[in-house]
């Protein structure tokens, strides 16, 4: 999954190349390497300040995960990540997919998920306390599948 568009309104909207859209609200943070030595850029896309976030076209998505805190990180094939906290008043971020996958940062840092209808090519399984969802390759083979996103309970 490569970031294929960034639009900028009020929100930022990352949208990926296989149907899914990262739409943030709420103040994030940019960064690369360590959190704890490099604390990363501000991303405010309320005031349209995300000039930071353009390097990210293009860039591939090798993980997302969805804490049932709210909070948002995802990882990114040029050394990026993105944190977006849950915000104590408004949706900070959300997520949709094709199939009606749906995920939403609730007001006050909480997570509401809608799963897809039982046609979807998708599969849940639990492993350590989190439940993974990943696509299956194209065509029902058992190639390698990518992750879609990691949604920690």
């Amino acid at each position: 999954m490569g970031v294929a568009r960034i639009c900028i309104d009020f929100r930022l909207a990352l949208t990926l190349d296989d149907g899914w859209e990262v739409v943030l609200e709420a103040p994030a943070q940019l960064s690369s390497g360590s959190l704890l030595t490099n604390p990363g850029l501000p991303l405010t896309p309320e005031a349209q300040d995300v000039a930071a976030a353009l390097p990210l076209f293009g860039a591939k998505v090798l993980s997302a995960v969805a804490f049932k805190s709210g909070d948002l990180r995802m990882v990114f094939d040029s050394g990026m990540h993105l944190n977006c906290s849950a915000d104590p008043s408004f949706e900070a971020w959300q997520i949709s997919g094709p199939r009606g996958w749906h995920f939403v940062a609730q007001p006050g840092g909480d997570l509401a998920v809608w799963s897809p209808t039982a046609a979807c090519l998708t599969r849940r399984f639990w492993r350590g306390g989190r439940l993974y969802m990943r696509r299956r390759p194209a065509g029902g083979g058992s190639g390698r599948a990518s992750l879609v996103c990691v949604l920690v309970v």
